[in-house]
């Protein structure tokens, strides 16, 4: 389940006034207040976080505020504050301008060196730095998650394998016989060396939080395990790599850089390990070189990616041109067919039709009539097959003989099961091609309706005839035979021919016809407007 507005927001500031309830649940009186402010204290450093989101800035300066306040006043909710001071700061710099960020680390960094400076204590140069470095990790974290590397789109997980395999491979060979010297139990520190190689197999996906990972391994195994430091060294490297060709801005490049030289000096450089300016530019070399070559190989992919996009325009391009060719030239043989033959039949039934009123009445008067209405017919007929020239992705309804299609699909549904009687007024072929054409697919559609809705074994009535008002069909089912188990229904099928009768100028109606069947009734007009 996916937690968003409102919701996200209350569980925000639930789970600030918990936190806080938690930590100060045994707290007793302060100098300045009593055991039964803990809960009110709690409201008012946690409610706030349900604002996180919205306004990041304004709620980070408050905390800042209430840090110092509630470290003056002595109250434990001062170390709740710290806590989400720095949640607040990650939203900051995943939110935030980096100009108005800084107002927000400037007020924490202060509110922290207050919170941690102890009265007649002087402040040292670790407890600035610890003051600076709180705020600013979570800042710079929330900025690397808004704006560092792309999605991955890349579904091969063959080098994400490798990557885990190489990194288990190193972790475990290269320090399985000294976790037996260290203070911690063997399997928490066999777990972290499995964990820190598995983790190089979603460093492609996750560069940043990976290369985070492996600093703080490097940073614990200096600390507790210092025979696994060079192991710590060569994953921190390989996450840089990772990092550098994943990510394609420069300043989060130099920012990984900046923080590997200086991880790598601390894990290489001890106590009585003299610092000269050959060392220091070997170190910076080697956190060089990874980086070098991360960013190398994220520049192929980025070319290769780009090129094969390209080659997929180009195919598209000539596709689309091939088709522009060809629809151009069915357009020629459909302007020459146009000029050519509706020129000579237009004047065909022009002359009918003036010799028509010549002869008023006789059999010659008939046949000049029914020339006329011919004439007419063809002029309709091929501007149908000239729109079909012009475009092909009409052709299923207009290539095929309509009449066919109407017989083909009472066959086929009383081969089904269904009792079939069709009438089909041979009349109805002097019809606007187009009329046929649609009412040959709402027979076809309405005959399946019936047979998926009233089952086999209904008896079913199909009409096909002109009418005054151009072409009418009718389709009545009676009652079904037997009770059967209704299939679902999408509707579409009643709202296609919906839109395929309105398209025309036509009307259509279907509903029961009150003696337990269906009754569906369509016109389409004798001539199509344009």
């Amino acid at each position: 389940m996916r937690w968003r507005g409102v919701p996200l927001d209350a569980l925000l500031a639930i789970s600030g006034v918990g936190l806080d309830l938690l930590t100060t649940a045994h707290a007793g009186d302060t100098a300045y207040l009593p055991a039964a402010m803990n809960i009110p204290m709690a409201l008012l450093v946690g409610l706030p976080m349900g604002l996180v989101r919205r306004w990041p800035l304004p709620v980070t300066l408050y905390l800042a505020a209430f840090l110092v306040i509630s470290d003056q006043l002595g109250s434990y909710t001062s170390n709740t504050a710290q806590i989400l001071i720095c949640v607040a700061l990650g939203v900051v710099g995943f939110r935030v301008a980096w100009k108005p960020a800084l107002l927000g680390v400037g007020a924490t960094v202060m509110a922290t060196a207050v919170n941690i400076a102890d009265p007649g204590i002087a402040m040292t140069g670790n407890t600035w730095m610890y003051s600076v470095l709180l705020p600013t990790f979570p800042t710079v974290l929330g900025a690397y998650l808004r704006s560092s590397a792309d999605r991955l789109e890349e579904r091969d997980v063959t080098p994400d394998a490798l990557l885990a395999a190489g990194g288990v491979a190193i972790t475990v060979l290269s320090t399985w016989t000294t976790w037996h010297g260290g203070a911690q139990p063997v399997w928490v520190i066999g777990l972290l060396a499995v964990v820190g190689g598995l983790s190089l197999g979603v460093a492609r996906r996750l560069p940043g939080l990976v290369f985070l990972l492996q600093g703080v391994l490097l940073i614990s195994a200096d600390t507790y395990l210092n025979d696994a430091v060079n192991t710590c060294v060569i994953l921190t490297l390989i996450a840089i790599g990772v990092f550098a060709m994943r990510v394609d801005s420069w300043a989060w490049t130099a920012a990984a850089y900046l923080t590997g030289c200086l991880l790598t000096a601390i894990a290489v450089v001890g106590d009585g390990t003299e610092i000269t300016p050959f060392r220091v530019g070997v170190l910076m070399t080697l956190v060089a070189t990874p980086i070098a070559i991360g960013r190398y190989l994220g520049m192929r992919q980025a070319a290769s990616a780009a090129e094969r996009l390209r080659a997929e325009e180009s195919a598209r391009l000539a596709v689309a041109q091939v088709r522009a060719d060809q629809l151009a030239e069915r357009e020629r043989i459909a302007r020459d067919v146009h000029d050519i033959v509706a020129h000579h039949v237009g004047a065909m039934v022009l002359r009918a039709s003036a010799a028509r009123y010549t002869a008023p009445d006789g059999p010659v008067a008939d046949a000049l009539s029914d020339i006329r209405e011919t004439g007419h017919q063809v002029l309709q007929d091929l501007r149908d097959l000239l729109d079909l020239l012009r475009d092909p992705d009409r052709g299923p309804d207009l290539l095929a003989n309509p009449a066919d299609v109407v017989r083909e699909s009472a066959e086929r549904m009383a081969a089904a099961g269904l009792v079939v009687d069709l009438d089909l007024d041979p009349a109805s072929d002097r019809a606007p091609l187009i009329a046929r054409a649609s009412a040959a697919r709402i027979v076809q559609e309405g005959l399946t309706n019936v047979l998926k809705h009233a089952g086999p074994g209904t008896r079913v009535r199909v009409i096909v005839a002109p009418a005054q008002e151009g072409l009418a069909i009718e389709i009545r089912n009676g009652r079904p035979p037997t009770v059967i188990e209704r299939l679902p229904s999408s509707g579409r099928g009643l709202a296609g021919m919906r839109e395929r009768v309105r398209a025309l100028g036509g009307t259509l109606s279907a509903g029961p016809d009150g003696e337990g069947g269906w009754l569906l009734l369509a016109s389409l007009p004798a001539r199509i407007a344009a």
